[in-house]
């Protein structure tokens, strides 16, 4: 295995949503429908920005693929966000949203059968997905290179960038990390061998690594810290000691909340959303193993065959926008992928950055991936 990946903190790099925001945790069926996002209040940005954009006549219907909760999260997903300032822009163009149930999975059976996709842009790609493309689909082309085409590309963060081929472009991170009622512990642990002590046996509640990507990005900062020799036998003493493993982040929080366990994976941006439902922030201490998070960025990618190319890498270029990045950051709970796009008072106060943030690059993964899961799967989750 080549040697982890570390990301300069600070400028070069900074995380996956929170409590409903969190895209593709799991999914799997094959039906794609189309969605209209539920508009709720959400208060516009009134700061100035010093963007210069020139407006193009652009018209038409633009399809844009995500995962459910970025347009229908309650009051915090910034697809209606997004739509609405986008179409405000552009007079003549339509967004419409696709959520097929089975997520990128869709669209990667749908290219191995040579069935047409009718959809231009997908918003929510990670680089577990981008190896899962590659082995699937080999030659075929899903997605199109784009970087390069996008006015606001230099403003995404070297350290973000995680596909080598300029297809997925970030446009927000988070850090995966440790959430804990600080009540329900006499110390959080500091380290993953502190994770074995007796004093946590029960303590901690995880998710599936076969289908949940909050799940599959703690397996990978086990791999990463410990060495892939190591991390299997790490992981059985974890089970020994009484870990909970569910399927989705949302079991798993909702396990949590309910008080199940005083320790979850979660997200180090947990305070911004616990702040904003005035819960007990006692309850949703964030913490770091090893001075560590595992940072996740999202990107958003042009399909390949879109009959739509200049419209597709116009609305790409707006998600990059100061303006937009600020949004999503404060509707998605996450940090921008950019450089220039300013925190809010509130992430400042509450949304945690860890020491070292890790990673694997695609390099990294590719080839390994499907085989650490895999063999997670078989011999921590008995198959699941």
């Amino acid at each position: 295995m080549r040697r982890r990946t570390l990301l300069k903190h600070g400028a070069t790099a900074t995380v996956v949503g929170l409590a409903g925001c969190v895209g593709g945790d799991e999914g799997d069926q094959d039906t794609t429908t189309e969605a209209t996002p539920t508009e709720t209040p959400m208060q516009e940005t009134t700061e100035e920005t010093t963007e210069t954009t020139t407006e193009k006549s652009l018209s038409g219907t633009l399809k844009v693929a995500t995962y459910s909760s970025f347009i229908d999260a309650p009051s915090t997903a910034p697809g209606g966000w997004l739509k609405k300032a986008f179409e405000k822009r552009h007079p003549d163009v339509t967004v419409k949203y696709q959520t097929p149930d089975n997520e990128v999975n869709y669209f990667i059976q749908r290219a191995a059968q040579g069935v047409d996709i009718d959809t231009d842009v997908y918003v929510g790609l990670n680089v577990d997905h981008l190896i899962r493309i590659d082995e699937k689909l080999g030659d075929k082309q899903l997605f199109a290179s784009t970087g390069s085409e996008l006015s606001n590309y230099g403003q995404v963060k070297d350290g973000l960038k995680f596909d080598p081929q300029n297809r997925a472009v970030p446009y927000d991170t988070g850090y995966i990390s440790l959430v804990y009622d600080e009540s329900g512990v006499d110390a959080a642990p500091e380290t993953f061998q502190d994770l074995l002590k007796d004093q946590y046996s029960g303590d901690l509640i995880v998710q599936n690594a076969k289908t949940s990507i909050t799940g599959r990005a703690f397996m990978l900062w086990t791999v990463n810290t410990l060495g892939e020799e190591q991390y299997l036998d790490y992981w059985k003493k974890l089970k020994n000691n009484g870990i909970k493993i569910l399927g989705s982040w949302s079991d798993a929080y909702t396990a949590y909340e309910n008080g199940e366990a005083p320790m979850v994976v979660s997200y180090s941006t947990d305070q911004v959303y616990a702040n904003r439902q005035d819960k007990d922030l006692t309850k949703h201490q964030v913490g770091f193993l090893n001075d560590q998070g595992y940072a996740n960025p999202e990107g958003m990618a042009k399909f390949a065959d879109t009959d739509n190319p200049e419209l597709a890498e116009e609305f790409m270029d707006f998600v990059l926008t100061k303006r937009a990045q600020t949004k999503i950051a404060q509707l998605n709970v996450q940090f921008p992928a950019t450089d220039w796009a300013p925190l809010s008072d509130e992430f400042r106060k509450y949304a945690k950055e860890p020491e070292n943030p890790v990673t694997f690059t695609y390099e990294e993964l590719q080839g390994n991936l499907d085989g650490w899961v895999d063999s997670w799967a078989r011999q921590i989750a008995g198959g699941r």
